[in-house]
């Protein structure tokens, strides 16, 4: 029983060491505090906590929207999106946001059948 539980801690204490550390947005941010969101890569953001990547997805929503001149949030979809950016930035960490943003719009109105003027 005792080596069990031996086992079991050592396997947790090796589960937490070997976990991606978290990093905040603050530390991309310049002296005034400010992000410069074209320049984040797909790394920093799958490396940041979940609260962290919400705001900043939630921000980057925003701007689309406003540049589409839309102004209703669609929280399903904008989950589903944030969910598939994040998947897409862990499979390509060097890859700006704001073109894995633009990949999976591409691929989320292809699916949906709708097609851009050019």
């Amino acid at each position: 029983m005792r080596r069990t539980a031996i086992i079991a801690a050592s396997l947790i204490v090796a589960g937490i060491q070997s976990a991606p550390a978290q990093t905040d947005l603050s530390a991309y941010a310049n002296a005034e505090g400010y992000l410069d969101v074209q320049k984040l890569t797909c790394a920093q953001l799958a490396g940041t906590w979940q609260g962290d990547a919400d705001l900043l997805t939630a921000w980057y929503s925003g701007w689309y929207n406003g540049l589409a001149r839309k102004h209703y949030l669609d929280i399903k979809k904008s989950r589903e999106a944030e969910h598939e950016v994040i998947q897409h930035c862990k499979a390509h960490p060097d890859q700006l946001i704001i073109e894995a943003i633009a990949v999976v719009f591409k691929d989320m109105r292809a699916a949906l059948g709708i097609r851009m003027q050019p």
